[in-house]
């Protein structure tokens, strides 16, 4: 569930709330956006990978809200961390040569 807007990374862009599929962000003139509807978060991790500047952090969990720290996250390495793991970003290396989902979804079939 989304959890942190940073708002000393956040260039305000607003591609995070032009990209969730939930509507969860608030669009707010000249500062961040707010996440407005939490409960509503699918945990898709769509924010996360399109912020350019890694300013989202959505924890794993999808049904409960977890208190997080901002400075605690950056110290772990947790802001952005899924773009990261996935290769999203400048200067990272693409992962998805590595991606074996079409193997289970071939033993669907």
């Amino acid at each position: 569930m989304i959890e942190l807007v940073s708002e000393s990374r956040c260039i305000k862009c607003n591609i995070c709330v032009n990209i969730c599929p939930t509507n969860v962000f608030d669009r707010i003139a000249d500062a961040p956006p707010t996440i407005a509807r939490q409960s509503d978060c699918q945990t898709c991790y769509m924010c996360e990978l399109y912020c350019p500047v890694d300013a989202l952090y959505v924890a794993p969990e999808s049904d409960v809200t977890a208190s997080v720290n901002e400075a605690e996250l950056a110290e772990v390495g947790l802001l952005g961390s899924y773009r990261e793991k996935i290769g999203w970003g400048h200067k990272r290396t693409s992962t998805a040569k590595a991606d074996q989902t079409f193997q289970i979804l071939k033993q669907m079939k």
